[in-house]
Formats: C-alpha cells, sequence, structure tokens
C-alpha cells in the first residue's frame, strides 16, 4: 500500500477529537480500536460520520444495548420459558452473523463461545488429551503462550523452529518419529511478537496432502492478533484449518468475548472431550449407576459449558453494527492500518544518532514486508540502542512513554519462541536469566548484555498519521543523541594496543572450588562480574558428616575432577579422569549452569544446608541426587556432596568478602579511579569489602608469565622441576606483550601494580596471595612435589609469609551508558595495561 486513504483517516481524527476528550494528548498503541475505559465513554453518547465523512448521525452502541435490554426480558438459555427462547434465538442470530464476518457458511462451521481464545484453545486441548493412546503436537516457534501450554497435555510434541522446517513437514521430507494416530499442529496467522504473517494455506496444504503415515493431523490457527486489523476468508471449507481461535474484543474492543470456528468436517475429534458440564448434556445419572448422555443437536451444544455470556453475546450484534458503521469493512483497515505501520517502520528504521548508529534494532522477518498485508501485521517490535550502541532499558522507555501519556506494551509480550530467536537468547541464558530474578515486566531487562524483550507498537482502526507523527517526535526528543555525549567524570578509555606492556595469556574459571580449572576458549569473551569471573569458583564439595568444603591440600584427587562449561546445553559437566570412570561407571555428571536449579531439576532434588567455607558459615544448596552424590564420593573415596553458593542467584547477595589487602612491601597510598562506584568502607585490618563466592580471598587471581619463568629458572638451576602455571590457579595469567624484545621481562612487577586495564575493562590489585602447600599438587597426575613451594619460601618471603600472584576486582564503573560497562567482558589476547602508583589512571571512553 502507497498511498493513505485520506478519507479514512480524517473521520478517525475527526471522531477521536469530537468523542474522546479523555484520549486527548494519548496514544494507544493496542490490537484493540478502543481501550476499554474510552469505549465506554463513547458509548453513552456518541455522534457518527458517515463514510463521506459529513453527516453526523447518533447511534450510541450503549444506547442501543441499554434499550434491548430494557425492551426484552432475557433468561438463561438452559429453559423453555419465552424469555430462555428469546436469548437462545439471539445468541443464534449472532452466531450467524459472526460466521458471515469470516464468509464461513453455516453448513461447513460452527462457532463455539468461549472466554477468550486461550479458552478456544484449551478446549480443543482437552478434546485431543482424552483420546486413547494420547496425541502429537506440533507448533510454530512464533506461538503465543497459550499455543505452547498444549504441549504439557500431548504424548509427544515438537517445535517448529522455522518455516521452512514446516515446509519441509509438509512436503513429507521431514517426518516425525512415531507420527502415528492423532496430531494437532498448531500455528498463529499473525505472529503477536512482530506482526509477521504466517501462510495461511498450510492448513489446506496438509490436508490435501497424502499422507506419508499413517497419522491424522489437524490444524489450529490462533487468529486473534490477525483479525485485529485483517479480514479472514473462510469461504474455501475444503483448504480452512479446523480449528480457529480469536478474542472479539481485538476487533471490536467490546465485548470480552472469545470464539472457536470448527469445521464439521473435522468436529468429531472434539466429540471425545470427557468433562461436560451443565447445559452440555441431556441426562445424567450419578446415584445408584454412573451414567450421562451428551447434547448431540450441534458441536457448540456439546462443547459450551455452563450458562453461556448471554448479554455479552447480544452486545456482540450492537458492536458489529457500531464497528462497521465506523469503519466500514475490515479490508479497509487492513489497507489503513497497513500504510501507518509502513510510515512508522520508516521512520523508526531511519532515526539516526550523531555518529550515525540507528537508534533501533527492529525485529522484522527477512520475508515480511511493511505495506504488504500478505506478509506483515500493522505491529512493530524493537529495542533502543544508545550513541554508544548500549542497550536502552524497556522500563526506561516504559516510564517515559507513561509520563508523555502513551500506552504500548513491553517485555516478553507472551511469545517465548520468537523472543527466543530475536534476542539470540539461547535455552541455557532465558533459564539463567530466570534463576537470577528475571520476569517479565520487572526491571531486571538486560542481562548478560542482552535485552530480555522488546517493546511492541500495534496500530488498530482508531490509529491515525498524527499517531505515527507523534511517536516519531517522542523517540527523538528522549532516545536520539543529536550531539556527542561528554562524559560526567574521566571514564576508562580505548585498549591503545600500543602503550600495552602485556596481554592476556589465558583465563581459567575453577567453577568447583579445589577442583580442575576449565579454560575459556580463545577469542570467547567472558563476562566478569562484581564476584569475579562467571561460574568461577560457585560449587563445591562439601563432606557429608561436617559441611567442611573440601581441598585439595587434603584431597589432591581433587585435581582430578574435570569441571566442563557446556554454553550449548546449559550444563556444568563435570568427568573424572583418575581412571576413566568411577567404581560406579558413570562418565560424568552434569547440573545446570542457571543460578538457581531447583526451577529446573524440582525442589526433590536439593537441600538448603549450613557449609563451612575457609572458616565462613555459609548457606548452600546441596544436590541431593544420589547419581551426584556417587560419583563424587567414589572419585574421592569419602562420603561428599555437591553444593553451590550462593543458593538463589541474584548475583551480588554473597554474604562473603574479599579478605585481601595490600601487604606492607604493595604500601602505598593507592588512587581512585574517577567515575568508578567508591570502594566500600574497609573492614577489619583494612580489608576491602568486595563480594566473593567460594573463593578463598578475592573475586580474581592473577599472575604474570615472566615473573613464573623467573621462578622456574630458579628451580631449574637447583635441580628442581618447572612449575606449570595451573598449580597456581589463576584466573588470568598475563604475558609480556607479543611484540616485546628478549630480555624486557619484569618479573614481580605486579606487585607494585594498582590497576590493570584488560581490553576496556578495570581492576584493582586488592594485595599478593599469601601461598600454601597445595601449589606443590600437579593438576594433571595430583601427585604432590616440593616444588614449586620449596623455591617460593626462599625467594618469595616476606614477613614469615609466601607471596606470589596478585588478588584483584573488577571495578565496577558509574557510567552504564555503554557496551562494555554494560556488560564487562575481557577475553584471551587482550591487551593488559598495569597503572603503578605514580601512573596517570586511565580517562576518555571511546567507542
Amino acid at each position: 500500500m502507497d498511498t493513505m486513504d485520506l478519507d479514512y483517516n480524517t473521520r478517525i481524527e475527526q471522531l477521536r477529537e469530537r468523542e474522546y476528550p479523555q484520549l486527548e494528548g494519548n496514544l494507544v498503541f493496542s490490537y484493540a480500536p478502543l481501550i476499554m475505559s474510552a469505549y465506554i465513554s463513547f458509548l453513552s453518547d456518541t455522534v457518527y460520520l458517515d463514510h463521506a465523512g459529513t453527516t453526523p448521525y447518533a447511534k450510541s452502541l450503549i444506547e442501543r444495548f441499554s434499550a434491548d435490554m430494557i425492551s426484552n426480558l432475557y433468561g438463561n438459555p438452559h429453559s423453555a420459558s419465552s424469555a430462555s427462547q428469546l436469548s437462545t434465538r439471539r445468541t443464534e442470530d449472532v452466531r450467524l452473523r459472526l460466521l458471515g464476518l469470516f464468509n464461513a457458511d453455516p453448513d461447513d462451521f460452527d462457532i463455539v463461545f468461549a472466554a477468550n481464545a486461550t479458552a478456544g484453545i484449551k478446549l480443543v486441548m482437552e478434546a485431543f488429551r482424552d483420546h486413547g493412546g494420547g496425541f502429537w503436537y506440533g507448533y510454530h516457534r512464533d506461538s503465543h503462550t497459550s499455543l505452547v501450554g498444549v504441549r504439557e497435555a500431548a504424548a509427544r510434541h515438537r517445535c517448529f523452529t522455522s518455516d521452512a522446517e514446516v515446509e519441509g513437514w509438509l512436503s513429507g521430507s521431514i517426518i516425525d518419529e512415531g507420527s502415528s494416530g492423532l496430531g494437532l499442529f498448531a500455528y498463529p496467522a499473525q505472529s503477536n511478537m512482530n506482526g509477521r504473517r504466517l501462510p495461511l494455506d498450510w492448513a489446506g496444504r496438509l490436508r490435501c496432502s497424502a499422507p506419508k503415515t499413517d497419522q491424522a493431523v489437524y490444524t489450529l490457527l490462533d487468529a486473534a492478533a490477525y483479525v485485529s486489523s485483517s479480514p479472514l476468508d473462510l469461504s474455501n471449507a475444503a483448504l480452512a484449518p479446523d480449528f480457529t481461535v480469536m478474542s472479539l474484543y481485538k476487533i471490536f474492543g467490546f465485548p470480552d468475548l472469545g470464539v472457536l470456528i470448527v469445521r464439521k468436517g473435522s468436529g468429531h475429534v472434539l466429540k471425545t472431550r470427557k468433562y461436560f458440564g451443565g447445559g452440555t448434556v441431556d441426562m445424567v445419572l450419578c446415584m445408584k449407576e454412573q451414567w450421562h448422555a451428551k447434547k448431540s443437536e450441534s458441536l457448540h451444544d456439546q462443547l459450551e459449558d455452563g450458562t453461556l455470556p448471554i448479554h455479552s453475546i447480544i452486545a456482540l450484534d450492537s458492536a458489529m453494527n457500531v464497528h462497521q458503521e465506523i469503519f466500514g469493512a475490515l479490508e479497509r483497515i487492513s489497507r489503513h492500518t497497513a500504510f501507518l505501520a509502513r510510515n512508522l517502520y520508516h521512520g523508526l528504521r531511519d532515526l539516526r544518532h550523531w555518529n550515525n548508529v540507528a537508534v533501533c534494532e527492529i525485529y522484522k522477518d527477512a520475508e515480511s514486508e511493511y505495506g504488504d498485508t500478505r506478509s506483515q501485521g500493522p505491529v512493530v517490535a524493537f529495542n533502543i540502542r544508545n550513541s554508544q550502541k548500549a542497550w536502552v532499558s524497556n522500563t526506561e522507555v516504559e516510564k517515559l512513554a507513561a509520563i508523555k501519556n502513551i500506552q504500548l506494551r513491553t517485555g516478553g509480550l507472551c511469545n517465548p519462541g520468537g523472543i527466543a530467536s530475536s534476542l539470540g537468547l539461547a535455552p541455557w541464558e532465558m533459564k539463567e536469566n530466570f534463576s537470577a530474578g528475571q520476569r517479565c515486566g520487572n526491571e531486571n531487562d538486560i542481562l548478560g548484555g542482552k535485552p530480555t524483550g522488546m517493546i511492541r507498537v500495534s496500530l488498530g482502526a482508531m490509529s491515525s498519521v498524527r499517531d505515527i507523527d507523534a511517536f516519531l517526535d517522542f523517540m527523538n526528543e528522549f532516545f536520539v543523541d543529536n550531539v556527542a555525549p561528554v562524559p560526567a567524570a574521566p571514564l576508562l578509555g580505548t585498549e591503545a594496543s600500543a602503550q600495552s606492556q602485556y596481554h592476556v595469556e589465558s583465563l581459567t574459571v575453577y567453577p568447583i572450588k579445589s577442583c580442575a580449572g576449565w579454560k575459556v576458549p580463545p577469542d570467547m569473551p567472558w563476562e566478569v562480574r562484581k564476584e569475579g569471573l562467571a561460574w568461577d569458583r560457585e560449587w563445591c564439595l562439601v563432606h557429608q558428616g561436617t559441611g567442611t568444603a573440601l581441598s585439595q591440600k587434603r584431597y589432591p584427587r581433587m585435581a582430578l575432577i574435570r569441571p566442563i562449561i557446556d554454553l550449548e546445553t546449559g550444563l556444568l559437566r563435570v568427568r573424572y579422569v583418575g581412571g576413566g570412570t568411577t567404581r560406579g561407571g558413570s562418565p560424568e555428571v552434569a547440573v545446570p549452569l542457571s543460578a538457581d536449579p531447583n526451577y529446573f531439576a524440582g525442589p526433590d532434588g536439593f537441600r538448603t544446608s549450613p557449609a563451612n567455607v575457609c572458616g565462613d558459615k555459609v548457606t548452600a544448596r546441596v544436590y541431593k541426587m544420589q547419581e551426584i552424590i556417587t560419583f563424587f564420593t567414589e572419585a574421592l573415596g569419602i562420603p561428599c556432596q555437591l553444593a553451590r553458593f550462593p543458593a538463589v542467584g541474584s548475583h551480588g547477595v554473597s554474604s562473603r568478602h574479599a579478605k585481601a589487602h595490600l601487604q606492607q612491601h604493595q604500601l602505598r597510598t593507592a588512587p581512585q579511579i574517577p567515575g568508578a562506584f567508591p570502594a566500600a568502607p574497609p573492614g577489619e585490618q583494612g580489608t576491602i569489602q568486595r563480594p566473593i563466592l567460594l573463593s578463598n580471598e578475592s573475586p580474581i587471581l592473577t599472575i604474570s608469565r615472566s615473573s613464573l619463568n623467573r621462578l622456574n629458572e630458579q628451580i631449574k638451576a637447583n635441580g628442581g622441576k618447572a612449575a606449570q602455571a595451573e598449580v597456581f590457579r589463576a584466573n588470568i595469567v598475563v604475558a609480556e606483550a607479543l611484540q616485546a624484545q628478549p630480555g624486557t621481562e619484569q618479573p614481580y612487577a605486579e606487585d607494585h601494580w594498582r590497576y590493570m586495564q584488560i581490553g576496556r575493562q578495570l581492576f584493582q590489585m586488592l594485595g599478593s596471595c599469601r601461598r600454601c602447600q597445595m601449589v606443590c599438587v600437579d593438576q594433571n597426575t595430583a601427585v604432590k612435589n616440593e616444588e614449586p613451594f620449596v623455591t617460593l619460601a626462599k625467594t618469595r618471603r616476606f614477613d614469615g609469609k609466601v607471596w606470589f600472584g596478585q588478588h584483584g576486582c573488577h571495578v565496577q564503573m558509574q557510567d552504564r551508558s555503554s557496551p562494555h560497562t554494560q556488560n564487562p567482558t575481557i577475553k584471551v589476547g587482550d591487551s593488559v595495561r598495569a597503572f603503578g602508583e605514580d601512573d596517570d589512571l586511565p580517562h576518555g571512553l571511546v567507542s
């Protein structure tokens, strides 16, 4: 659609100006043509415009409805009284008229009234569930949550993740295992998330195609979003869906009512529903014999449980009249909203910041085109970025919209598949977000550097060009950076690799305290949290009797327990390499990475228990599954269990804090970074209050390759075996810059670092790491040696203690307007700059 229906748009704007004073200054972006409060006011005393937009005539829906209620006596339809029979006649008239709205021949279709589209879906689900042997269920990725929920009643189910998968399935090139018996395939006519329209011919093609199996598959079409602004043609019963659901308020705004349209040729499938309610049976025995006879006159007689909402059905008759008089045919609404959506899409797409960065990330399907009513409905879904490409919180967008009287929707939009695919959220990420406290509508809407939801603007029959212009003005006013932002304080700068003395040689996390480490793959950005690197020392093994966390100092075989972080499946996989498998024969065990696994493994799998970690009393979540207990107990030869801390996963609630502090040989006044959150007040003996999980003393431990090389030179000079970096169990190993000249190494220079910049992230050094004999455990064999502790004791002893490596923590910047502060990550190969006591601090954040 390239041109606007000026007559239609003018009529809508005049109607709103004259008859909706309470909507003055409001923008209402929703499916329904009117929000309820405005509708009821409008119904009480309204002057409508005829199709030419010139002749006013008074036809109030409420007046008609009120006159109807006053003039007639309506009774419960389940009776033979004249009042009841009048209700029945009016209901059947409305039923017939509604079928006509969709060109559905009453000889081929029946309408079942329900509370809403979801209730219609449940009716179909109940009937299929009650078939002997269960049923197979397939649903499209773009399905509304209400369609997805049907899978819980199915014997087998499958989510089609793309149109191509559906096409392959329809053609017979993809056949589901065990695809026999009864099946149901469901999909939306229009995605309620972004308005993408799916092929309406799938239903007919499925019915007409030669079956590849002995499975009888029926179709369920969710037309709720589609019919809000477009006509649905069911004139060809042979090609129509078997079952179609919709919510009528999305078409008419009022009344709140849903329908299930049943193709009569498929209606027999619904007759197996076991439940019966008042009005759906002719006879019921419940005393000495249990028997009943269902009604048989029509499908709707058998499926409409209880007393129908007769007043809503009668109001529907008036609503259809008013809707026709104001808007005309649904085709006209379709053309009008398509034009508006196209303008809105292009307007949002063209918004640019001062540096030409796009303001909106719009979630449009590659195959859809705004303005083409076959492929795209009048909905635009998007998120907002600032000029530094950081995400803008949808919560803040919604707050500003509310202040400016703009009604829109944000969040998960009841479309889990569409949200996951559009935002690139893997299942483990969504579980992690959920267990970390994210819920639809709350303020945790940016986690792990990704939005958890989106903004949706929906256009309907009452939308106008003025609405589009006003919304684009709103976006320009609040979310377009027209000039380069000036930082409120000096901030962390670019990597500036030419000034970097070092680079990150390796990153290692130790998911299970005192067990083997897992190396982060090269070039994989790894999240940095307040407590340290993501998933570092969140688990531990505790003695079943004492509840004390186990350590390699007493149980060296812990080095042979090898955790693997599997981001594809969202699992922590654990293997024991001391003998191939444990005596029980299990090669590995796996637990969810999600912060609170109780959501995903059931409450019976865990117990909350006190534990002792490095002298600290903590509350841990202990895994009760026998498979896990057996695995670790047999691996170490002592009764132990896997536990996790914190028990609930909102990061930042740790009850433990870093104990590391600068030693005497390091003490001088440490500079403070402008723009960083101020350090927490010192604890006892000058300890800086930094949250940690199960690490001994600090969030992050760093060692230097130069220092390790110097140590090994000294070990080998005395005839000893060189130490591997792994024995020091550091998270970060830094090495001299790749372009450094031979002989320019600076061993133990890290003793005098006060800050360390890795890429764009800043870390504060908290003090040297005090070493014990655990560094003598070979991490490959679990065999104890004398080195490197003996040589360290001779060369790195200060104040009677042995030191190697530096404790540190991430410095969180107050300015959260860049991706680097919104989602702090580091990776192997990042350049490293060290800042001593007298060095200028980093500043001047560069995009």
